[in-house]
C-alpha cells in the first residue's frame, strides 16, 4: 500500500488528484470545528460520548467529534448514506426506479433523487437533533441583556440552527461529489473515513491514560487491546480480499473465418460481499431500545411492576447483556443473507451465462445453474457473515471481559464497525490509485 502511494505521488496526474482530495477531506474538517450558533454543548455533556451502543453514539462514531459537540457538519454524511439505502431497497419493490439504474440518464436521476431524499433527511434529522440540544440545556436561550428567548424569538432560533445543520449536510455531500469527480477514491466513503479517524487519537490517549492512572492489570487490559486492534485490521483485510471462484469455460464458436471463445474464466464472489451494511443495520437497530431508554428513564420507577418490567426489557438491550450479543449476531446473518440477495441475482447470472455460450464444467445451463450458483452464494454469505460477525462481537466481548474482572473504564469503543470501514476505505482508495496508475500505463503503450 505505502508503494503504491509512493508510486502514485510520482505521476503528476495522480499527484493532483492527491492533493485535491487532501485539501476537500481538510475542508471538511475544518467545516467540523465550525460552531453552529445559539449551540453550546460542553465536554461533559457531549453527545454519544463513547458509547457506540447507543444510537447517538452510533451516529458520533460515524461523524466524529462534530455530531458530539454541535459543530457545522454534525449530521455529516449521514443523511446521503441513509438515502442512498433507502432508494436501494426501493429499487428492488418499485420497477421504475430499477430501471433508471441500467442507463447513463436514468443514473443521473438517480443521483439528482438521492440528493433530495438526503436533504429531507437532513431537515428531519437537525430538528431531532434540535430538540435533542434543547431538552438537554445546551441551547444559549438568552440576549445580550440575559433575558431568555420567549414566543417567536424561539422559533427562529429553531430553524436557524435546523437551517444551519441541513446545509452543512448538503455541503458534506458536494464536497463528497467533488472527490469523485475530480479527486481520488470515493468521496463519501473517504469522508466517513475522516470522521472516524479523528476520533482515534482520543480514544487511545484515553485508553492509555486509564492504565497509566489506575496501573497493575490496566497495563496488560491496554496492551491486550491495542494488539487485538492490529491483529483486527490484519484479520479484515484477509477477510476483505478473500473471494470464492466459480469456474466457468466458454464454448468454441466460428464467425466467419474466425473462432471465438474456448477459453476459461471464472466469476469472482467476495466473501464479505455485503462490506459493512449488516453490522450498520443491526447496530443501529440495536441502538434503538437504549435511546428511547435515555428519553424515558427519567420516568421509569423500579418500585412499580410496569417499571420493573421495562427496565428489564431494556437492560436486554445492554452491551453487556448476553441477549444484546445474541441478537446482534443473529441480525447480523440476516441482513447479510437480505443484502446478499439484493446484489445477486443467480437465475440473471445463469441466463448471461447461457447468452455467452459459458457453462460451469458439470452443471447444465439452465435452472441447473441457476440453483448451484444459488447454493454457492448461500454458503459463501454464511461464511462472510459469521467471519463479520467476529469483528463485530469481539469489541463487546472484550469490554464484557474487562468488566466481569473490574477492570472499569477498559474498553475498545472505536468498535468493530468503525473498524471495517476504515481497512474497506483504504483498501478500496488504494485500488483505485492502482487502477489509475494501470490505465495511464496502457495509454503511455498505446501513445
Amino acid at each position: 500500500m505505502v508503494k503504491t502511494l509512493i508510486t502514485a505521488w510520482k505521476i503528476p496526474e495522480l499527484r493532483k488528484k492527491i492533493i485535491y482530495t487532501i485539501f476537500i477531506l481538510f475542508l471538511f474538517r475544518l467545516g467540523c470545528a465550525v460552531p453552529v450558533p445559539f449551540i453550546n454543548i460542553l465536554t461533559e455533556n457531549a453527545i454519544g460520548g463513547n458509547d457506540p451502543n447507543t444510537f447517538l453514539g452510533f451516529l458520533s462514531m460515524l461523524n466524529g467529534e462534530a455530531f458530539m459537540y454541535g459543530r457545522l457538519f454534525a449530521l455529516g454524511i449521514t443523511p446521503y448514506i441513509n438515502a442512498s439505502i433507502i432508494l436501494q431497497l426501493l429499487a428492488v419493490a418499485i420497477p421504475a426506479l430499477e430501471k433508471l439504474s441500467h442507463d447513463e440518464e436514468g443514473r443521473k436521476k438517480m443521483a439528482t433523487i438521492t440528493r433530495y431524499v438526503t436533504i429531507g433527511l437532513a431537515v428531519l434529522q437537525g430538528v431531532a437533533y434540535y430538540i435533542y440540544i434543547w431538552s438537554q440545556g445546551n441551547m444559549l436561550v438568552t440576549d445580550a441583556n440575559g433575558q431568555a428567548f420567549t414566543g417567536g424569538m424561539v422559533w427562529v432560533v429553531g430553524l436557524f440552527v435546523v437551517a444551519a445543520l441541513t446545509a452543512g449536510s448538503a455541503l458534506t455531500m458536494w464536497l463528497g461529489e467533488q472527490i469523485n469527480d475530480k479527486g481520488i477514491g470515493n468521496g463519501i466513503s473517504l469522508i466517513l473515513f475522516a470522521g472516524i479517524v479523528s476520533r482515534i487519537p482520543s480514544i487511545l490517549t484515553q485508553l492509555v491514560t486509564i492504565a497509566f492512572q489506575k496501573e497493575g492489570w490496566y497495563y496488560l487490559a491496554s496492551f491486550i487491546g491495542l494488539v487485538s486492534l492490529i491483529l483486527m485490521l490484519a484479520y479484515i483485510v484477509w477477510m476483505d480480499n478473500a473471494e470464492r471462484r466459480i469456474p466457468v469455460q466458454y464454448a468454441k464458436r466460428v464467425v466467419g473465418r474466425k473462432m471465438y471463445g474456448g477459453q476459461s474464466s471464472n466469476i469472482p464472489i467476495k466473501v464479505n460481499m455485503s462490506g459493512v451494511l449488516p453490522v450498520i443495520f443491526a447496530s443501529s437497530i440495536l441502538s434503538l431500545p437504549p435511546t428511547i431508554e435515555m428519553f424515558v428513564q427519567n420516568k421509569l420507577n423500579a418500585d412499580t411492576p410496569s417499571g420493573k418490567f421495562w427496565t428489564g426489557f431494556f437492560s436486554l438491550f445492554h452491551a453487556e447483556h448476553w441477549v444484546y450479543g445474541i441478537i446482534y449476531f443473529v441480525l447480523i446473518i440476516f441482513f447479510a443473507y437480505f443484502y446478499a440477495s439484493i446484489q445477486y441475482n443467480p437465475v440473471e447470472m445463469a441466463n448471461n451465462l447461457s447468452k455467452n455460450n459459458g457453462m460451469i464444467p458439470g452443471i447444465r445451463s439452465g435452472r441447473p445453474t441457476a440453483d448451484y450458483i444459488a447454493k454457492v452464494i448461500n454458503k459463501i454469505v454464511l461464511l462472510g457473515a459469521l467471519m463479520l460477525s467476529v469483528v463485530a462481537l469481539y469489541p463487546i466481548l472484550f469490554t464484557q471481559i474487562t468488566a466481569a474482572v473490574k477492570l472499569e473504564g477498559m474498553s475498545l469503543s472505536i468498535g468493530g464497525t468503525s473498524i471495517i470501514i476504515l481497512v474497506g476505505v483504504a483498501l478500496e482508495t488504494v485500488q483505485q490509485i492502482e487502477s489509475q496508475m494501470m490505465i495511464r500505463h496502457y495509454k503511455g503503450f498505446l501513445d
